[in-house]
């Protein structure tokens, strides 16, 4: 099976950023435990700081894919373009949080993308994409 990772903006940073609320870890390094756990799951993996890139990684692994793993950071509050991208494609998302979003700012409890997502992780830390993992496993 198929599945890709996609990060949005300043997820990049992981690991040197905000380390208070998303750790110290480097994606990356968790990327390589997540393949090492799962081998019998091909990971793609992608970030992208862009609203546009991100609707184009979303269309391009849903036809390679047999399912997204999304955390659109930011975008999630105010991207429609995201929503409607997930909306069109027939593979299942899971949007991911690290943080717990609604313990944040109010502005950050509205999810348009997570409203059209499968389902929502948020607040477990990088181990939220193994919880999404787990789930499009048994999809």
């Amino acid at each position: 099976m198929h599945f890709a990772i996609i990060n949005g903006p300043n997820l990049n940073l992981l690991g040197s950023r905000e380390k208070e609320i998303y750790g110290s870890e480097p994606f990356e390094s968790y990327l390589d435990m997540l393949a090492e756990q799962y081998p019998e799951a091909e990971i793609s993996y992608a970030q992208s700081n862009v609203e546009g890139e991100l609707v184009n990684l979303l269309q391009f692994f849903a036809e390679e894919c047999d399912g997204i793993i999304l955390n659109p950071a930011a975008y999630a509050h105010t991207s429609v373009a995201i929503a409607d991208a997930i909306r069109a494609i027939a593979v299942p998302v899971v949007e991911v949080h690290i943080s717990n979003i609604h313990a944040r700012e109010e502005y950050r409890q509205t999810l348009l993308s997570g409203a059209a997502s499968r389902g929502v992780i948020s607040g477990f830390g990088l181990d939220g994409y193994r919880l999404a993992l787990e789930y499009l496993l048994r999809e």
